[in-house]
């Protein structure tokens, strides 16, 4: 059951935990349960709108940082990505495979706090080797959500 209830959650997380009892076959109370129980275990870590950064008319600077480190013995890659991830500007890090070892996504207000940010903090970290910035210039989809009608509808603007 907690796979499907998690689906459901994924997909829209303002469901009602009526129309999620009706789909699971079970009781509100049963669903009120199991979301409780989730938080709590911390496999439910939160939930957050998506927005389309140009419609809300956001001036936050996005950018992916590809970071290099030096794993620890005892440790690899864990401390200091618990440690960069600590970081305010820091939206999400991730361990990867490939030419770096962490994909770190950093918003501010302009490009330069997240220069100010990458070269007082980031790059300043023991064991960070190096760095690689990249910012987004527009968002086509996030989180499985398409973020524009024209490329939603299948449309694309006519140039003229």
């Amino acid at each position: 059951m907690d796979s499907k209830l998690l689906s459901i959650l994924s997909t829209d997380a303002h469901a009602s935990k009526e129309d999620i009892a009706r789909q699971l076959q079970t009781t509100v109370e049963v669903v009120s349960e199991r979301i409780a129980a989730l938080e709590a275990d911390g496999i439910i870590l939160g939930y957050q709108a998506i927005l389309d950064e140009e419609r809300a008319n956001s001036k936050n600077v996005t950018a992916m940082i590809e970071v290099r480190i030096t794993p620890e013995r005892g440790g690899g890659f864990n401390r200091l990505a618990g440690r960069i991830s600590q970081f305010d500007q820091v939206k999400s890090c991730y361990l990867m495979s490939g030419g770096y070892d962490l994909a770190v996504v950093v918003e501010g207000t302009d490009l330069r706090e997240i220069a100010m940010f990458v070269t007082e903090k980031l790059a300043t970290i023991e064991g960070v080797l190096s760095t690689a910035t990249s910012f987004r210039l527009k968002t086509y989809k996030s989180n499985g959500i398409l973020a524009h009608a024209e490329v939603a509808n299948g449309r694309l603007s006519v140039a003229p």
